[in-house]
């Protein structure tokens, strides 16, 4: 009887041979579509908008927590109206994560420092999500993100050569001070004690405590136009230091051992001196007025301080005469008959103050009284070897009834024209309860009228002057 023969694929080799070439040719497409996400698998798209795409290539990953949730698919660049130019990513993401809540935020991270990158999503925790196609705006872009590059950079040739100073002049300053370091770290502790509650008065709202670094930096910009001006002050105060450090022992530091003593007498004088320094802003403020007329008063004051310089020298002298003057002065005041005295002299004065009230003007108005001594004085200038003589002239009285060239019974009242009286026996002188006129020598004549007492009217208070006046 003959065997049959069996058929199987593991007896074919060719059969072998086309499986194998099958599988590896999945596992190469498998392995190369990898990056873009396994065929006939389930995705969720979205789009990105980020600042910039920070050498990020497509394939990169998508990570949420570090665990790998998709791949970067597209890269493209958006133009905006301002001229500013954006990244927008394309992501293909599991749907694991699907919808992702809008409060996320997206970062570009690098994977390496070799300049490997990925696009890492922090979850939000709102209830509302993307749907799928989506576009995340520029918003969830934070925080910034800083390159490793821009790191880096920061070490140019200035900063490293600073780096290097400060290292060499850091370490010059602490030799040698190991046991002062121990000593201040030791002190740290109630240091930090302490400033627990300054930090968190520090860190509450009220004290607005942003805005003083905003300031601070607009100071800084306000002063940098300065800094070269600051440079050389910071020179000269290094010179200023340096003649400090000569006295600062023991002259400074005594100064500074007995800046608490004088502090606390201060403390206790300084409130009562205060009421005498108001009183002495207020005596200076009235002064104000004087000091001002000293300006023009300063040479005549010149001259009388050179003049009285030798005046007082002499007056040691004089006062040593005047001394039996003012013992006699002592002897006389102690005297009980000079007390009645004066009394009758303060009577005598308060009777006489009406008359002489009344008699005053007279002679401070009118000028009378030296006008009449002076008339009197060259009434007997004129004479010659044997002597002087009264100065006259004839004056012929007018003809009439009651004339004064012969008795009368009235007043002279006419009928000529000349034959009328004109007597004012009390001119007013602008004594109290008068007009105030000089009348006597200035009152007008009244031709063809009788005209006794005051003329009518005021007559004005001007006469002849009898002394030069230096104020002009």
């Amino acid at each position: 009887m003959r065997r049959r023969s069996s058929s199987s694929i593991a007896a074919n080799p060719v059969l072998i041979g086309a499986a194998t070439v099958l599988v590896i040719v999945v596992a190469v497409f498998l392995a190369y579509n990898a990056n873009s996400g396994l065929p006939f698998v389930p995705t969720y798209s979205l789009k990105v908008d980020v600042p910039n795409a920070a050498n990020l290539v497509k394939g990169n990953e998508v990570r949420v927590g570090g665990a790998r949730v998709g791949v970067v698919e597209t890269i493209e660049p958006v133009n905006h109206a301002n001229g500013s130019v954006t990244a927008r990513l394309g992501l293909k993401l599991e749907t694991t994560i699907k919808p992702l809540p809008v409060d996320s935020t997206i970062l570009i991270r690098s994977k390496s420092a070799l300049g490997l990158k990925y696009v890492e999503i922090t979850k939000g925790t709102a209830a509302k999500g993307y749907a799928d196609g989506a576009t995340v705006s520029l918003r969830a872009a934070r925080p910034k993100q800083v390159e490793f590059d821009e790191v880096l950079g920061t070490f140019d040739a200035r900063t490293r050569a600073a780096s290097r100073s400060n290292l060499r002049e850091f370490g010059n300053a602490l030799t040698g001070r190991g046991r002062d370091i121990n000593q201040a770290l030791q002190s740290l502790n109630p240091l930090l004690r302490n400033l627990v509650p300054v930090m968190r008065n520090l860190s509450l709202p009220q004290t607005k405590l942003a805005r003083l670094f905003q300031a601070l930096g607009r100071t800084a910009g306000d002063v940098a136009p300065v800094a070269e001006t600051q440079a050389s002050l910071f020179i000269n105060l290094d010179d200023t230091f340096a003649a400090l450090a000569k006295v600062a022992r023991p002259y400074i530091q005594d100064s500074i051992t007995g800046g608490v003593p004088a502090q606390d007498a201060a403390i206790r004088g300084l409130p009562v001196q205060r009421p005498f320094l108001r009183n002495t802003q207020s005596f200076f403020a009235e002064l104000r007025p004087g000091v001002r007329a000293l300006r023009t008063a300063a040479p005549i004051l010149t001259d009388a301080l050179v003049v009285g310089t030798g005046t007082l020298k002499r007056s040691v002298a004089l006062n040593r005469r005047l001394k039996p003057t003012f013992q006699a002065l002592q002897r006389f005041a102690v005297d009980p008959l000079v007390k009645l005295g004066v009394n009758d002299l303060s009577n005598t004065a308060k009777i006489l103050n009406p008359t002489i009230a009344y008699l005053k003007p007279t002679q401070t108005v009118c000028n009378y009284a030296t006008l009449w001594f002076r008339n009197v004085s060259s009434l007997l200038s004129v004479g010659d070897n044997n002597g002087t003589g009264q100065r006259f002239i004839i004056i012929a009285t007018p003809q009439g009834p009651n004339a004064e060239g012969a008795f009368s019974s009235a007043p002279a009242n006419g009928p000529t024209e000349d034959n009328y009286l004109h007597a004012n026996a009390y001119p007013n002188t602008s004594s109290p309860g008068q007009t105030q006129e000089c009348e006597a020598g200035n009152e007008t004549y009244a031709a063809g009228r009788q005209v006794i007492g005051n003329v009518p009217g005021n007559q004005g208070q001007t006469t002849e002057k009898t002394t030069v006046d230096r104020t002009r």
